[in-house]
């Protein structure tokens, strides 16, 4: 079984090209996994991993596609979600964003997406196995299908890809954790201006860049603090009209989260993938040789 949840889309949702912004989509997805199990929870322990004061999932990773840009509108959003696969101590959550015209046409796929979760134990700051009064709930939304493991570079520190996160306190959630949502906007605050110190010089004004997939590893809690986190971004791929950024966030010697991004230049005239100046590819293969 598949659930289906109406999302409402905000005026604060789109970004600068005027469609949804590539962090608000993973809002989206939390939204409707909470609206599942809360809807179809058949007693309190399944309803508890939506979320309640001691217990509840948290990410483990997040992997999203986007396949085509959410345009201002009123009417919101729907979101089908279902589980791909329930193990001892993990369950993994698909996605698809879509509208489904009322004429009976082609259903447009906006994106898709694969989340991990697992149960965890607040107030001892520790995973738990699923219980099998959880299995059993979640195994209604089951459609059996492989998860496949993202590949990731070696990490590179790199000064020019340096950034000092701050973390704000209006970022942390009821469990005292930075909520998985704002990992997102880190990586993307971090990556723009180490974009902006590649392309200094540049003048690519009538091309811009868009999210393509996004993949991010939840590794270890994130907490509100006034000292800055570290945050390295390096580029491990340039194609003809792409280029892929790796990103980590780091407490000193210890890993916390990390990411891949692949961004398609874009042509927001056309609406379509553009091909860059050559210049400005040069200086991203660049940075690329630095990163190898």
């Amino acid at each position: 079984m598949r659930h289906v949840y109406e999302c409402p889309v905000r005026w604060a949702d789109l970004d600068m090209l005027n469609h949804v912004n590539n962090v608000t989509y993973v809002d989206y997805l939390q939204e409707a996994r909470v609206d599942m199990l809360r809807t179809h929870a058949p007693d309190t322990r399944a309803h508890d991993l939506a979320g309640s004061p001691t217990e509840g999932l948290v990410v483990v990773s997040h992997d999203i596609t986007y396949l085509a840009p959410i345009a201002p509108r009123t009417a919101p959003i729907a979101i089908e979600v279902w589980v791909t696969e329930v193990r001892a101590a993990t369950v993994t959550m698909a996605y698809e964003i879509f509208d489904e015209p009322s004429d009976g046409g082609e259903r447009v796929v906006h994106a898709r997406a694969q989340t991990v979760l697992t149960p965890f134990v607040f107030a001892e700051e520790r995973p738990r196995r699923l219980t099998a009064a959880e299995k059993d709930a979640l195994s209604v939304f089951l459609e059996e299908s492989p998860s496949p493991r993202p590949e990731r570079s070696e990490p590179r520190h790199l000064e020019a890809g340096h950034y000092p996160l701050h973390v704000r306190f209006s970022d942390v959630d009821v469990y005292g954790h930075v909520n998985n949502v704002k990992y997102f906007e880190y990586f993307q605050e971090a990556r723009i201006p180490v974009v902006e110190r590649i392309s200094a010089g540049e003048d690519h004004s009538g091309v811009g860049v868009v999210v393509a997939r996004k993949e991010v590893d939840y590794l270890r809690p994130i907490h509100f603090r006034a000292e800055p986190y570290d945050v390295w971004s390096w580029v491990s791929r340039v194609g003809s009209r792409s280029v892929t950024v790796e990103s980590e966030i780091r407490d000193g010697d210890t890993l916390l989260s990390r990411a891949k991004v692949v961004m398609v230049f874009f042509d927001p005239l056309t609406q379509r993938s553009a091909t860059p100046p050559e210049s400005l590819m040069t200086k991203l293969r660049e940075f690329a040789a630095l990163s190898a």
